[in-house]
């Protein structure tokens, strides 16, 4: 930042002890605006008169204006966009009054007159500032989100050695819990609703889905196809679905649920692309939903989207 000017310096000079009438107050005022610089006040001595005061701290900021200049400015900008003096104004006598609120007020408007490019040139550095720790906010929160979906990903690979079905099925209707939870989907944990067991359900860009999550050895038939789209069917003309089968859809399964569906699926290699972070869990949510409207159709291969 360009140092600050002879002049700047002087008008703060002559400001200081003028909008202030009695030093109880005047040592008040300047410890609060100095209070994050304790190093500034411990050399005032203000048992001597303002002028004093106001002459050993100027001395000080002017000397070490590389270390001070914040400070020095922000107390420049303070005094110079003052309109009232309490202290002033409990002066008794009117006419004492008015001259020490007039000679407050014209040092003050010079002060403010040498100032005004210090207000601009500040307030960008404000918003510079404020854009650094925005873009310091947002790089942290993107590395939690990648931590926390190589975590997501790290609880899928342990899950491909559980032995117990039921241990594992569980689990995985956790981890995707998790895994919308992590992209802001509302999940609901798996209930039942009208004799239906429900997975899990979920809301995306306004629609409300319900899960199917099946981690078995063989694909899914036409069979488990039917009866998810039947539960669909049953929660209303806007509910969708997602059918997650990590095996895999049989031939038959497709071909059923190829011209109109209810639903949309995933499967193994669709999840892990998500956890892997090479497509986002909404965009692929969002491929899979229009491709299913064009076509009628619920599968589509992730791989063939982000040509992996």
């Amino acid at each position: 930042m360009k140092r600050i000017s002879t002049e700047a310096y002087q008008a703060l000079r002559e400001a200081l002890p003028a909008i202030v009438w009695n030093k109880r107050p005047y040592e008040t005022f300047l410890r609060t605006a100095l209070r994050d610089h304790p190093g500034l006040l411990v050399g005032l001595n203000f048992q001597g008169t303002k002028r004093e005061v106001a002459d050993n701290l100027i001395d000080t900021l002017m000397t070490h204006e590389d270390r001070y200049q914040d400070v020095t400015i922000q107390l420049m900008l303070e005094v110079a966009s003052m309109t009232t003096f309490p202290n002033l104004e409990q002066i008794k006598e009117p006419s004492e009054r008015a001259e020490r609120i007039a000679i407050a007020e014209k040092a003050v408007a010079r002060l403010h007159a040498v100032t005004k490019a210090f207000s601009s040139r500040l307030k960008e550095q404000e918003k510079q500032d404020a854009m650094r720790k925005a873009a310091a906010a947002q790089a942290a929160a993107q590395r939690k989100f990648a931590d926390d979906l190589s975590d997501l990903k790290d609880r899928f690979l342990v899950l491909q050695k559980e032995s117990d079905r039921q241990q594992r099925g569980y689990a995985f209707e956790s981890l995707l819990a998790d895994l919308f939870l992590l992209f802001d989907l509302e999940p609901r944990l798996s209930y039942v609703v009208d004799t239906d067991q429900i997975d899990g359900a979920f809301t995306y860009d306004t629609d409300d889905y319900i899960l199917e999550a099946r981690w078995r050895q063989q694909p899914s038939s036409r069979g488990d196809g039917d009866v998810f789209n039947a539960k669909v069917q049953r929660r209303g003309k806007n509910a969708l679905g997602l059918f997650v089968s990590i095996a895999g859809l049989s031939g038959d399964f497709r071909t059923t649920f190829a011209r109109e569906t209810t639903f949309i699926t995933m499967d193994g290699q669709d999840l892990y692309l998500v956890l892997d972070d090479r497509i986002r869990l909404d965009d692929a949510l969002r491929i899979k939903k229009r491709h299913a409207n064009e076509t009628g159709s619920c599968f589509l291969q992730l791989s063939s989207v982000i040509g992996t």
